[in-house]
């Protein structure tokens, strides 16, 4: 299945524009929580190094020269500290600062507590005293800049989404818009019969479709000329096969009419027989190849009155029918079709043909036409041996006939009326005659 080239121009801008948002996001949440760590960080170690310089020992016990509380100079809201020794015992500041555990090795480690579901940086400092080792931990009651930044990185990716959302549908749109001269190219080659090849209008079309557009017409014009030629071949041939096989015959029956020709009368009417079939068989091969859709790309067609036709097709089998003790019937009602009437007389012709020949005497056929429901049809119903519904599609294919068939024909009338039916847009249909005897081909026209 072939891709859309509107679907793929997307997905192409929506990976790197969603790579592009992400990555803005995580530029905007960087620049917004590094200054604000840097600047925590500073205010700690500030109110580290005024508590150190405020802790007094005296009598082997830690003091602080300064109301308790806060650290001096610092504002009150600013900062919360604790000094505890080396066992956890508060000496001095907020009991209720968690104990910061520190490996012997470490001097400062910075670190995150929670104080009454609020998540502060803290900062704890080991400062050796003659008195023992006191820990200072200092926390920043401010709120956490990495909270602010986190919901600005949440805002700005949710902004860059919606942004992109947008950016992308008017995308779509536009190339939608872009891609009107394309689809319009589209439903004018759509639109077209397969025997329309008139060049394209190559100044109704943008310049990057300029190029597509004269390959097309190239290409029609090359259609159109081996249609010509094809067109000429079968010409030339029906013409170098008629005129013998005609003179054959003609030759043959003056050859029967001759006294001296009566002992081998029988050889002479096998021979007649055999250049019958094979004038008849030319004919069909002829016709079928007229009816190729490649040989009528060029054809004029004209309109065609279906009761005209029905009536000239069986004026000419009327005597043969006469001959077989067949009763060959008309039931026409007015009605036309677009065609070649020479190929539509074709059609029919196979068709009554083919149910004089499997009709046994004393049977009817009955060629009919008109309109159902809006439609013009062409029908032939006969009352012969009938197609098994299981041959009905196989009968269709060129040079199959059933089993038993009478007679020695070629296996090509039904294939050049389905063939000559396809190059119109009709439709056969094969079934069972009235009363479950014989078959009726229908051929319906749009």
């Amino acid at each position: 299945m072939s891709s859309s080239i509107s679907r793929r121009l997307v997905i192409w801008l929506a990976v790197p524009l969603m790579l592009l948002a992400l990555v803005s996001a995580l530029a905007h949440y960087l620049n917004t929580v590094g200054p604000g760590v840097i600047s925590s960080d500073r205010r700690l170690k500030e109110a580290t190094v005024a508590l150190i310089a405020h802790i007094a020992v005296k009598d082997g016990t830690f003091s602080i020269d300064s109301p308790p509380g806060s650290p001096p100079s610092l504002p009150p809201d600013a900062v919360t500290y604790s000094i505890r020794d080396t066992h956890g015992r508060l000496l001095a500041g907020n009991a209720e600062l968690p104990i910061v555990a520190m490996s012997g090795e470490t001097s400062q480690l910075v670190a995150m507590i929670q104080i009454h579901h609020h998540t502060l940086r803290s900062l704890t400092t080991r400062f050796d005293t003659s008195a023992g080792v006191a820990l200072i931990t200092v926390a920043d009651m401010r709120p956490s800049a990495a909270l602010t930044a986190r919901y600005g990185f949440m805002s700005t990716l949710l902004s860059d989404f919606v942004q992109l959302d947008i950016t992308l549908v008017l995308v779509w749109v536009g190339i939608q818009l872009g891609l009107r001269p394309i689809k319009s190219l589209r439903k004018e080659i759509a639109a077209r019969s397969p025997q329309d090849l008139r060049p394209i209008d190559e100044s109704s079309v943008p310049r990057e479709l300029a190029s597509v557009v004269v390959t097309l017409n190239r290409l029609f014009g090359t259609l159109r000329s081996s249609a010509q030629s094809q067109q000429q071949f079968i010409a030339n041939t029906a013409h170098q096969l008629r005129t013998p096989i005609t003179g054959l015959q003609a030759q043959l029956e003056l050859l029967l009419a001759e006294s001296a020709a009566t002992p081998i009368r029988g050889r002479l009417l096998t021979l007649q027989e055999g250049i019958r079939q094979l004038a008849h068989s030319s004919n069909q091969l002829l016709t079928l190849a007229r009816a190729a859709p490649t040989v009528n790309l060029s054809t004029k067609n004209q309109t065609v009155a279906l009761n005209t036709i029905v009536g000239e097709v069986v004026a000419r089998f009327y005597d043969r029918a006469l001959l077989s003790n067949i009763d060959l019937g008309v039931e026409t009602e007015p009605a036309s079709i677009t065609a070649d009437p020479a190929l539509i007389d074709d059609l029919l012709s196979n068709l009554v043909d083919n149910a004089l020949k499997y009709t046994p005497a004393s049977g009817r056929v009955t060629v009919s036409s008109g309109q159902r429901s809006g439609k013009p049809f062409l029908a032939v119903e006969d009352t012969g041996i009938g197609i098994p519904e299981a041959d009905r599609h196989r009968v269709r294919q060129r040079f199959y006939r059933l089993p038993n068939s009478p007679g020695y024909g070629s296996g090509l009338g039904l294939a050049i009326v389905e063939e000559i039916a396809h190059l119109y847009g009709a439709s056969v249909s094969i079934d069972s005659a009235a009363g479950g005897h014989g078959t009726r081909v229908t051929v319906r026209f749009p």
